[in-house]
Parts: C-alpha cells; structure tokens; sequence
C-alpha cells in the first residue's frame, strides 16, 4: 500500500557540487578564479624547477673542492682552473673568483671568494623570490572576490527592499568566499615553499664557503700564491719596508741609528742629537 505522505514529498534538494560553487560567482568570480588557477600553476612550477636546480650535486659538485687543492698543493694552478671549468657550478665559479686572484695576497683572495658568493646568493634567491610574490599576491585576488561577491549579495538586498531572506544573503557570501578559500591554499603552498628553499640556498651557501676554504687553503699557506708563481717574485718583494716585516736598504736596518743600536760611523765618532755632521770623540 502507497503511502500518500511519501509520494507527495518534494524532492530534497542536493548540495551544490563542486562545478556549481565554482560557476556561482558570475564572470568576475570565473576570472578571479582563472587568475588563482594560474598562480598555482606557476607555483608548481617554480617548485618543480627548484627541486632540480638546488640539489647538492648541482651547487657543490662532488669532489671539486679537493681536486683543485690537490693541484694547488702540487703547484699547478692552471689544472685547478680546468677542473673548475669541466663542471659549471656555484662552487667552480667561487672557486675561479679566488684562483683569478692568486697572484695576490691572501685578503685579495678572500674578497673575490666573498663577492663570489654573495653574487650567487643572490642569483638563487632571486629565482625564489617569484614564490613570495605569489604568496602575497594570491591572497589579495582571492579576496577581491570575496570583496565582490558580497557586492553583488547586498544588491541583492538592495533590490529587493529587503525581502531577500537570510538564507539568500548567505548564499551569496560562502558563494564569494570561494575565492578567498582558493587564494589561500595557493598562498600557503608558496610560503611553504619559499621558506624550504630559502633555507635551502643558506645551507648549501654555507657548505661552499666552508670547501672553498678547504680548497684555496694552500694559496694561504704560500702567501697567496701557488708554486708556479714562486718563480716570479712581486717587485715589491724585493725591497719590504718595516710595515711588512721585511729589511729594507734605507736607515731602519736593524742595528742602526733608528733602531738604537751601534752606529756604522766606525769608532771614535759620535753623533750629535740632532742632524748636525758627525764629530770626533777627544782622545
């Protein structure tokens, strides 16, 4: 027997689904979401990028660092470089900075090593820098569609001199607020990216400054130069004055007036205090 109760039921009205929430917000909220949809394809694939060029192998390529030491050690810069060269790297162009300064002092070394690295630095995080962006612009889109979609809600209102119930005015927002739920999820996913790989780019920095290090160490130890460039000695070698703790062929030759010691008069003269000429002892 048919119960009259159940077949006179109106149907029951489904959630919307997915595609229906999306297509909800009108033109402006397709765009907007067109626009979030881009930005998380671009967040992709900026990380999928990162993921293959910050890898250990492709900043610090493996036993570099110790090849261009051992050829330094063995005196033959000219190796040292052509290893750096087979394997493009962060690490190869550090190390190149330093060698291109070799016949320098130690500091000069240093200097190149350090602009070396700042300049790579810089080029790695800049390459991130796209996910902060992303990461704050996102948010700001999704809520411009929050922001229009509440628009569009209160005409409603508005229209209607306020017969709209409070079922249709909260329709109207969770339909807007699609769009602050998507420039969300793409934010976050960027922020988290970013911070991964900023933090990323600080440890392997860090490991090239340390086998950098390691690798011109025999430069510090020569003076700042290989044994090739022993042969050819600097001209200011010839003369150091005292700054370099040299001798020098002026008047601060150890033993002389300058330094207290016994005069080079010879015996029997004695210098006056000032710079009167010399005069005989009496006898």
């Amino acid at each position: 027997m048919n119960d009259p109760n159940v077949t006179d039921r109106p149907a029951e009205s489904l959630p919307p689904g997915f595609w229906e929430i999306v297509l909800s917000g009108g033109p402006i909220g397709l765009v907007i979401l067109l626009v979030l949809l881009g930005l998380s394809v671009a967040t992709l694939y900026l990380i999928f990028d990162h993921l293959t060029t910050l890898r250990r192998t492709e900043v610090l390529p493996p036993g570099l660092g110790e090849a261009v030491r051992q050829a330094l050690l063995r005196g033959e810069p000219a190796e040292a470089e052509d290893r750096c060269r087979r394997v493009p790297s962060v690490l190869a162009y550090t190390l190149l900075s330093g060698l291109a300064e070799a016949d320098g002092a130690w500091h000069q070394i240093e200097k190149a090593v350090e602009d070396a690295m700042a300049e790579q630095s810089a080029r790695l995080v800049r390459r991130i820098d796209y996910l902060a962006g992303i990461a704050n612009i996102a948010p700001m889109v999704g809520l411009l569609g929050t922001v229009t979609g509440m628009i569009f809600a209160f005409r409603q209102v508005a229209v209607t001199q306020g017969d709209a119930g409070a079922s249709d005015l909260a329709e109207g927002i969770y339909q807007a607020l699609v769009t602050t739920v998507g420039g969300l999820i793409v934010a976050i996913v960027a922020v988290a990216a970013f911070t991964l790989f900023r933090n990323r780019i600080d440890a392997l920095m860090a490991e090239v400054a340390h086998q950098a290090a390691q690798a011109l160490a025999p430069l510090r130890r020569r003076g700042g130069r290989p044994a090739a460039f022993k042969s050819t000695p600097s001209p200011w070698r010839a003369a150091d004055g005292p700054m370099s703790g040299g001798t020098h062929s002026g008047g601060s030759l150890p033993g002389g007036p300058i330094s207290g010691g016994p005069s080079t008069e010879g015996p029997g003269v004695e210098r006056p205090a000032g710079d009167g000429p010399p005069r005989h002892k009496p006898k």
